[in-house]
């Protein structure tokens, strides 16, 4: 039944494809696993072939060396002077006089030895010779006359050749000591065998890795593994860094003392081996790819006058539900087809004649909205001009009432003037600024004075902080109305207060902002309006309001570069912030600025 379920979910098309994939992949996966199985048999029988071949390369090389080694210990061991030195038995003078036949010799470990096998000089390159540890060590290479051997110091792996002083004839003669030459198995004789065996390799005893060619990363790794191959001489596959490794490990003294004994691990990558797998990977892939084209182009070809009009039947669906009822289905394909997208148009055409009817009907609500909203604020400006030019037109009204009266009708036209403008705000987006330098506290001074005539700022106690000689490159009509719009929420939301309603204006700055901050002890912004208070049309608590005041605020301190900012403080102020950029621009040279007002003023 789940099954089911899914074919029915599925595409025509997809239905008909779906079988061909089946088979292309089927086919290509076993071709895949064939060819693999092949190419990794081969593959695996050439490394083997490899790594002995590198092994017995190593020990060609090794029984040169070690060849070498004997004939210089030979040598050094029948010096008539190292016969001379071995028989004044004085330490401290064989340790002065070793120096030099170390030096001579050039190796990267010497040692001078006394008949019973106690040392008498010994010298190692780059490092510090442990005498006792050293001692020890090789003493029971000396008592088992082994003329070759391999010793670890501190982590370093050293070839040595050993060969007793003898005074007189090799058969009869008296043994006056043993001399020891010694050279490390280092990094570059580790590159050297890697190069020569064309393998990467390492060197290893009891266990613990000294020395390999591998990247550090691998190293470790190969510390894990090299338990499991430390006893494998034919070759086990391991896995290094994502790649995989047919490793050997094969002693480097097959004789002798000492069990377990050093070891060279000789490692062949499978990557060449890999990179052929790839290789025939892609080709069997591309050439299943070509059938897969060629059987789809077929299938399309076939499904095409049956799939297509359904497909244009779902354009129309998406279109439709997207909200583009233009968009027109195409009346083709077989008759039950082309009967839906019949009844389909007939659908579009009856839901885009319904959006329209509700799109006029929002519109008529939301400028209802809107004029509703503003008609008390235009009825308090008119209200206005009409009682004050009664006043004006009555007889006997000396000529400074007369000029004040004149004074408050011409704020009036200009709060309906600016009324208008902040819906024209509201309703036009990227309008350019008019800036000029202008005195902020001035500005603030002017939103002030407008606010005065409102009548909710009666009974508000209003008072400036901060107010300074400052200068900004501003808007000054567009930002006096974005602080005229938070000082008439603050004086609205504090008569809301119990306690006697008080509005503050502060104007701060730092070194790369101006402040401009509206506080008032109402009962602060509840949390059902904190998210959605700077969107139009949102008001709480007020009889009247456009709810455009926050939204306008916002926007101009947008156009300016800045923001609006909102807390709640610890003494229960509500506090709203326009921030504004500090310009880098200088006003021109004589502009005329008003006075400063002074720091603090209550009005």
């Amino acid at each position: 039944m789940f099954i089911k379920n899914i074919l029915d979910r599925l595409r025509m098309r997809t239905k008909l494809l779906v079988p061909l994939l089946f088979v292309f992949f089927g086919w290509t996966l076993l071709s895949l696993l064939i060819l693999r199985v092949i190419v990794e048999q081969q593959t695996r029988s050439d490394l083997g072939s490899d790594l002995a071949h590198s092994i017995t390369t190593y020990e060609n090389l090794q029984h040169y060396h070690r060849e070498m080694m004997h004939r210089e210990s030979v040598l050094m061991a029948d010096l008539p002077t190292i016969k001379a030195l071995m028989t004044s038995e004085d330490k401290k003078t064989i340790e002065d006089a070793g120096t030099e036949f170390w030096r001579t010799s050039d190796s990267d470990l010497f040692a001078l030895f006394t008949p019973d096998f106690k040392l008498a000089a010994g010298y190692r390159r780059d490092s510090v010779l442990h005498a006792s540890e050293f001692e020890d060590s090789i003493q029971p290479h000396l008592r088992a006359a082994e003329d070759s051997f391999y010793l670890v110091l501190d982590g370093t792996l050293y070839e040595v050749a050993a060969q007793p002083i003898i005074f007189g004839d090799h058969a009869t003669g008296s043994t006056l000591g043993y001399i020891a030459v010694g050279y490390a198995l280092d990094k570059r004789v580790a590159q050297q065998v890697s190069q020569a065996a064309a393998a990467e390799v390492a060197f290893a005893d009891r266990g613990e890795l000294l020395v390999a060619t591998l990247s550090p990363s691998l190293q470790s790794q190969l510390r894990a593994v090299l338990p499991q191959i430390q006893n494998d001489a034919q070759g086990k596959t391991v896995r290094l860094g994502g790649q995989r490794y047919l490793a050997a490990a094969i002693p480097l003294q097959t004789h002798g003392i000492g069990d377990p004994r050093p070891l060279l691990v000789v490692l062949k990558s499978f990557e060449q081996g890999q990179a052929l797998i790839m290789r025939v990977n892609r080709w069997v892939a591309a050439l299943g790819l070509l059938v897969l084209c060629a059987g789809a182009a077929i299938l399309l070809s076939i499904s095409q006058s049956i799939t297509r009009p359904l497909a244009s039947l779902m354009e129309g669906v998406r279109a439709a539900g997207g909200g583009n009822y233009a968009y027109r289905i195409k009346d083709e394909g077989a008759e039950e087809v082309r009967e839906l997208s019949r009844a389909f148009d007939r659908m579009r055409t009856q839901l885009q004649q319904s959006q329209k009817e509700l799109v006029q009907a929002e519109r008529l609500a939301t400028i209802g909205r809107m004029a509703s909203s503003i008609s008390h604020d235009l009825r308090h400006y008119l209200s206005a001009i009409y009682a004050n030019a009664e006043f004006m037109s009555e007889a006997g009204i000396p000529q400074a009432e007369r000029e004040e009266l004149l004074a408050e009708v011409s704020s009036a036209v200009h709060g309906m003037t600016d009324l208008l403008d902040s819906l024209l705000l509201f309703s036009q987006t990227g309008r350019a600024l008019h800036r000029h330098f202008e005195s902020v506290d001035l500005v603030l001074q002017r939103a002030v004075a407008m606010l005065r005539s409102h009548p909710a700022a009666r009974d508000v106690q209003i008072s400036l902080h901060g107010l300074s000689p400052l200068t900004a490159y501003v808007d000054a009509k567009k930002l006096g109305r974005a602080v005229y719009n938070l000082l008439l929420n603050g004086c609205e939301a504090a008569k809301l207060n119990s306690q006697a309603p008080a509005v503050s204006l502060t104007l701060a700055e730092d070194s790369s902002s101006i402040r401009i901050s509206v506080s008032d002890n109402g009962a602060g912004v509840s949390e059902t309006v904190k998210r959605t208070m700077f969107m139009p049309f949102v008001s709480e608590g007020k009889q009247s309001g456009t709810g455009l005041g926050l939204t306008l605020a916002e926007h101009v301190a947008s156009e300016h570069g800045g923001r609006i900012e909102f807390e709640r403080t610890s003494d229960n102020l509500t506090v709203f912030s326009i921030v504004l950029p500090k310009t880098t621009e200088q006003p021109p040279s004589g502009t005329a600025l008003g006075a400063a007002a002074s720091t603090e003023t209550t009005l």
